[in-house]
């Protein structure tokens, strides 16, 4: 019996299309007292990420709402390989993997001049009806078309 294994193969055409590279550079604030990027802003990294992916894709934050659904995180992982520190330019690279039952974006934070890893992550999303607060167990037909995916 043949199982179906997450991430699909898909297109290069599609993969390019679903993944987005932004630079960050962290700043005073962004820095630890052991003089590091402190580990909580690596979620604000990708989260700049993967908003600037769903906008490109003409789906930010504006339009899931008025599309009638919340996309709340509802797991995260990160592996921190290296430390980032103060004045790094760093790229973070947001890439949507699973889009059937969940919305799953995995990411790569990398030193932008030399492409060393530094982290790596995922977070998975669901939708949620707005007006009945339910969770789909399906995503909405409306992820499928801005994603350019067939459902």
């Amino acid at each position: 019996m043949s199982q179906t294994r997450w991430p699909l193969p898909v297109s290069s055409e599609l993969s390019a299309r679903l993944t987005h590279d932004i630079e960050v550079t962290p700043a005073f604030f962004d820095i630890d007292p052991m003089e590091v990027v402190w580990h909580g802003h690596y979620v604000k990294f990708m989260e700049l990420a993967r908003s600037a992916l769903m906008s490109r894709l003409g789906y930010n934050y504006a339009e899931m709402r008025d599309s009638g659904f919340a996309w709340p995180v509802v797991d995260m992982r990160l592996k921190y390989v290296r430390s980032a520190v103060l004045g790094q330019r760093l790229k973070v690279r947001a890439r949507i993997v699973e889009w059937e039952n969940r919305l799953k974006v995995d990411f790569l934070i990398t030193d932008a001049q030399t492409g060393q890893r530094l982290t790596t992550a995922y977070t998975i999303q669901v939708a949620v009806d707005i007006a009945s607060r339910e969770m789909r167990f399906l995503c909405p037909e409306i992820l499928w078309e801005k994603l350019g995916v067939l459902a």
